[in-house]
């Protein structure tokens, strides 16, 4: 099930190590996240991984179900118990029996359904609303929310015995503004799904484009990023998409490129020597060489001209992608391994805050 996680970001593969470990327990957890981070997804990785993965997983949006409707829809109800009630009805956690519920948005949970939540929790029952029957829950709970819980508590507005006991064990998920190396891999899964679906014909995204989609901060998170590959594979089936195409909302972070490119471009031209030539400095390096070959130096070491060379190129990179390591060991024709580890070999060279970026 760990192969569902689309990336290769360090606080990715930090997530799937601990979700492997705390998969084999029945310890609840709360997954805390931005919308469009994937909690859900996180959530049914967890029971898939779990002992509990032949039985029933039961998501509950509690931010969806009106108030007067929730301690229905939660633990069933038995017929007459209120208007409406033509009938007997099993409710969530009775149709999760053996497996996992989810509870989504649990924030929104109303005070008085925090508490019969908490009961279930502890005593391991619950009752259908109009019954004095008391029912076991052999389920796993995992709750979720966007919201600073911690807070509400403070604010009188969530049980504070109650999230102490959702919060057994805390998952956070990353944003993807914190994970740009993953945006062209998330890229290229969503285009071969959607046509896969036959949504439209394959579209290609400009190296401009990529750069913008690493720059943007994306509030929407995955979710956006896979609402825009479906929009533009319905408009540009089978095209180029060009910074032109993309929403307005992208102009900003169009902007901030150039201005970032423009700094790149004034920046040193060489890191240390004379004799070095910058491959910054936007001159023919042939004819530097020539300069240095006929020049009044008694000798030249080539192997350290070599390395400060690579070690210049691969600043350069790194500042023209903004310190991502995959877009730069593209542009570098390298693999990214291949550039982490001479990112560590030529560390006193490189700038630290490029040297220990994950992006």
């Amino acid at each position: 099930m760990t192969s569902e996680f689309i990336g290769q970001a360090a606080s990715l593969k930090k997530l799937q190590e601990l979700l492997a470990r705390v998969a084999r327990s029945n310890s609840t957890l709360l997954i805390t996240g931005e919308s469009g981070t994937g909690k859900e997804r996180v959530a049914r990785m967890v029971h898939g991984m779990s002992s509990r993965q032949d039985h029933p997983f039961i998501p509950v949006n509690c931010g969806a179900i009106p108030e007067g409707l929730i301690e229905s829809e939660l633990f069933g109800h038995e017929k007459g118990s209120f208007t409406g009630a033509l009938s007997q009805r099993p409710g969530r956690f009775e149709l999760a029996e053996g497996g996992t519920i989810f509870l989504d948005e649990i924030g929104e949970l109303p005070l008085s359904l925090q508490v019969k939540l908490l009961r279930v929790l502890q005593e391991r029952t619950y009752e259908r609303v109009g019954s004095a029957t008391q029912r076991k829950a052999n389920i796993r709970v995992l709750a979720a929310t966007h919201r600073n819980l911690e807070q509400m508590v403070l604010d009188g507005q969530f049980r504070e015995d109650l999230y102490y006991r959702i919060s057994v064990i805390p998952v956070e998920i990353p944003p993807l503004r914190d994970r740009t190396e993953d945006i062209p891999l998330l890229v290229d899964y969503f285009v071969r799904r959607w046509v896969k679906e036959e949504r439209g014909e394959p579209v290609r995204f400009s190296i401009p484009v990529m750069d913008i989609f690493c720059r943007y901060q994306w509030p929407g998170n995955i979710r956006e990023l896979e609402n825009l590959v479906e929009r533009f594979l319905v408009l540009k089936s089978g095209e180029m998409v060009h910074p032109e195409d993309l929403p307005e909302k992208f102009s900003q972070a169009v902007s901030f490129i150039d201005v970032a490119q423009d700094d790149s471009a004034s920046s040193q031209e060489a890191l240390t020597g004379t004799f070095i030539p910058s491959v910054s400095s936007g001159g023919d390096m042939a004819s530097a060489f020539r300069e240095i070959i006929s020049s009044t130096v008694e000798h030249i070491d080539l192997s350290n001209m070599l390395a400060e060379i690579e070690r210049d190129l691969i600043q350069k990179a790194l500042e023209r992608f903004g310190g991502n390591k995959t877009r730069a060991s593209e542009f570098l024709g390298m693999n990214r391994t291949t550039l982490i580890e001479k990112l560590k070999r030529l560390r006193p060279g490189i700038p630290q805050d490029f040297s220990e970026m994950d992006g």
